[in-house]
């Protein structure tokens, strides 16, 4: 039924359309990704000794590149499809034991695989068409793989998967009922502050009772990637962490300048509303159940937006959005909810968080939300409905370097996103055949107005506080001094809010950010895409179709243009200076 969740997705054959199964290889290799899932190393083994033996010639190249595509695209999807099940069932032991399987006994092998693979394109001296940006990161990656670090890739995924099923398994008892975690996260947008201020306190109960495992886990993955980067020849973990990102276009330090400009414009933009929200809620003072960085009260005191009641409105209603932004994205969400490729309802034993993932040999993608009827519900999926398109997009291209989500700018891939949430606003309201009565898009637009001027001093928080960790990995060991510098950055770049009194739970929360623990990282290009995707809204307010039409060809360049270029085929430029983020706020 559209909407509704795969049982297992993978093993159900049939009901998940595998897209194009063509491939040019005449030995044996199965071009089906639900048959491919049975494959162990050992039946792969041979295609993949097949493709290293053969000569790469300029007339050859093409035919071996996409061959190799061919069996990467079905490995990544099998790696993919086990994942998902780890997230969408985290209670699944049997599940877990099949991934957990298959990052041990498929993956290494597959990465050493790989790995000689991109050598023998690079000593060809070859370049293929619209190779020249993939080869770049090809050339860094194999200069960064020691066959070494392999087993400690393995053992952080299997850290991951335990960090989801223990954060899968958080409930909570509220008035008779069972909630989920983000039920219970929801409630700090309710009108009722009693009601807010009793779930910040029941999150941060379970961030203490957990807080023993999440600590082992963080210095469990903490020391895998410290020995990752000794292990690469580098000094420490950030330098080895930047090489593998590809991040060629910004330093280190130009993050810190990016905090710098935050601080400067962003924060007391923030202080300003944050005046604004106490005179209208009559507060004297704001504390974290009043102004969560992602969720909070309507300021005017206006009852919290209940955009659907069923997966089922949602779905039907985002298409109808996507359909009035643009026939082909709306044929890509069709497919998608005709597939089955949707798991969207927040349950017990499902992972935190939202997430797309490609299904590369099939041409598809999968989202993953834990959506309860709220407005950021609707926001997240439009969010990752823009993943979702960008993969979609992408696919066009023939080798799989070129296509894949995970190869491309991070910054990029999070512009597809986050201007998704703004290109789809105008379609929102019940005239366009959206969620909102007239005076419930206004509200709506101001709140999503107040999350991107509060996300970027949180992204920043949750940044710095990354590259402290790993500039000073052996105070990072001590999960107390992690609780000092966090409460230290709040105050920096959240001073608005009043944590006295609990201070205790102020020192509980970074243990809320998946990324820290699981994404080392990954979080600032969330902020660079922020500014880019305003930029495109910008462009939009003139031009909503020309905006549009900008956006989807700057999806489908895939990965054969550089960073830069990718900004400036969506109508933007790439920088996150002083002077962009003034122009942004």
């Amino acid at each position: 039924m559209a909407g509704q969740p795969m049982k297992y997705i993978g093993d159900e054959p049939g009901r998940v359309a595998s897209g194009d199964r063509r491939a040019s290889m005449k030995n044996g290799l199965s071009s089906d990704p639900l048959a491919f899932l049975t494959w162990d190393w050992k039946r792969i083994e041979p295609v993949a000794h097949g493709l290293l033996r053969r000569r790469i010639t300029a007339r050859s190249v093409e035919t071996w590149l996409a061959d190799w595509s061919a069996l990467a695209r079905l490995i990544a999807e099998s790696f993919n499809r086990l994942y998902i099940r780890t997230t969408t069932h985290t209670n699944d032991k049997a599940g877990q034991r099949r991934f957990r399987r298959y990052s041990e006994e498929v993956m290494p092998k597959a990465r050493q695989f790989e790995q000689a693979m991109k050598e023998r394109l690079i000593e060809s001296g070859l370049c293929p068409r619209q190779m020249a940006v993939p080869l770049r990161r090809m050339r860094t990656e194999a200069d960064i793989f020691r066959p070494e670090n392999l087993a400690l890739r393995t053992r952080c995924e299997a850290l991951e998967t335990e960090f989801n099923a223990l954060t899968g398994a958080r409930s909570f008892e509220w008035d008779g009922e069972t909630l989920t975690m983000p039920q219970v996260f929801s409630k700090l947008g309710d009108l009722d502050r009693g009601a807010r201020e009793r779930a910040w306190m029941a999150l941060s109960a379970c961030l203490k009772e957990q807080r023993d495992e999440l600590d082992r886990l963080w210095l469990e993955f903490l020391e895998a990637r410290l020995q990752m980067a000794r292990k690469a020849g580098f000094k420490d973990y950030r330098s080895y962490r930047w090489r593998e990102l590809a991040r060629f276009h910004y330093t280190p330090q130009d993050c810190k300048t990016f905090h710098d400009a935050i601080a400067r414009v962003v924060v007391p933009a923030v202080g300003r509303l944050s005046e604004k929200r106490k005179r209208g809620l009559s507060l004297d003072r704001l504390r974290v159940w009043d102004d969560f960085w992602t969720l909070r009260p309507d300021a005017l005191g206006r009852a919290a937006l209940k955009p659907f009641d069923s997966i089922a409105q949602l779905t039907a209603v985002a298409e109808g959005v996507f359909s009035r932004l643009d026939p082909r994205l709306a044929s890509h969400y069709r497919l998608l909810r005709e597939e089955g490729l949707l798991d969207l309802e927040a349950r017990a034993h499902k992972a935190q968080g939202a997430y797309e993932m490609d299904l590369p040999a099939s041409r598809r993608a999968f989202i993953f939300t834990t959506a309860v009827g709220s407005h950021l519900d609707v926001m997240t999926h439009l969010h990752e409905s823009g993943h979702a398109f960008h993969a979609l997009e992408a696919c066009r291209w023939p080798y799989h370097y070129q296509s894949m989500l995970d190869a491309m700018p991070i910054e990029f891939v999070e512009l597809g996103s986050m201007a998704m949430e703004l290109l789809g606003s105008p379609y929102l309201s019940t005239e366009h055949g959206g969620f909102y009565a007239e005076a419930q898009v206004a509200q709506a637009r101001l709140q999503e107005l107040e999350t991107i001027l509060e996300f970027w001093p949180y992204m920043a928080v949750v940044d710095a506080f990354q590259h402290w960790a790993y500039e000073n990995p052996d105070a990072a060991r001590d999960t107390r001094q992690c609780d000092e510098v966090w409460a230290s950055l709040q105050q920096v770049f959240r001073p608005h809010v009043d944590w006295s009194g609990i201070e205790d739970t102020l020192h509980l929360s970074w243990r809320l950010q998946e990324h820290i623990m699981t994404s080392p990282f990954y979080y600032v290009e969330y902020g660079m895409a922020q500014l880019g995707a305003v930029g495109v809204w910008a462009n939009a307010s003139t031009d909503q179709r020309g905006a549009v039409k900008a956006y989807c060809r700057a999806l489908s360049l895939g990965n054969t243009v550089s960073l830069p270029g990718l900004y400036k085929a969506a109508g933007v430029t790439f920088g996150f200076g002083v002077r962009e983020v003034e122009q942004a706020v």
